[in-house]
């Protein structure tokens, strides 16, 4: 991504983060890509599921093309600051990491299915950097939104370790952790490699080559 002010590699402090702001940002009523609601309420039956797995925009895009899939948006969670913006975010000033919320059916897709695609489009072992991208806000992390989602993402990460290590990779360092506050990003962040924003736009993500052993068949392209 562009505008890396920094490259702060440690967290800061509830103390120490950058102060937030009660104003929540705007964003567009519709998705560009599912048209349906970027905000909720959601649909009864409807369950939430946020990933960060570095540049949001590229890893936004990976759920677009799922089964099921409802809604994406991207923001900023993991960290203290309320509200923040992206430049606070790149600051590392924020303790965030740029996330990806994935609102789905459980009925038409699995939980698994959706960490499949986690795993298997982002390298998980590179700590406070995804490829080029350096910073706190570009590390891996799964926030989990029930206790059942808990237990699969830790299940899930010791069943892709193996395979992880077979392929020569480090440890995963993938945080996995109940989710907190989810704060949208900015609305130009939204949908943003979409093919009405920026088809041809930067990204980083796409398989690794490595199967991760849950989910549901291939997923799609």
């Amino acid at each position: 991504m562009f505008l890396r002010y920094t490259k702060q590699l440690d967290l800061p402090t509830a103390e120490s983060a950058t102060p937030g702001r009660d104003t929540e940002m705007p964003v567009a009523a519709k998705h560009t890509v599912l048209g349906t609601p970027l905000r909720g309420p959601w649909p009864t039956g409807l369950e939430v599921a946020y990933f960060g797995m570095g540049c949001f925009w590229g890893a936004e895009r990976i759920f677009w093309p799922i089964p099921g899939v409802y809604s994406t948006a991207v923001g900023y969670q993991g960290g203290f600051t309320k509200n923040p913006t992206y430049e606070e975010t790149c600051s590392g000033h924020t303790g965030h990491t740029e996330a990806v919320q994935v609102v789905y059916d459980p009925a038409r897709v699995s939980y698994e299915t959706l960490l499949k695609a986690f795993w298997e489009n982002h390298d998980p072992t590179q700590g406070m950097r995804q490829g080029n991208d350096v910073g706190t806000q570009y590390r891996s992390a799964i926030y989990t939104t029930t206790s059942a989602q808990a237990t699969v993402a830790e299940s899930s990460r010791e069943a892709f370790a193996p395979v992880v290590r077979k392929a020569g990779q480090g440890d995963i360092t993938t945080e996995i952790k109940p989710a907190g506050p989810f704060y949208y990003a900015e609305d130009y962040h939204q949908q943003y490699l979409s093919d009405s924003k920026n088809p041809g736009g930067y990204c980083n993500h796409g398989p690794n080559g490595m199967t991760c052993p849950i989910g549901v068949g291939t997923l799609p392209a």
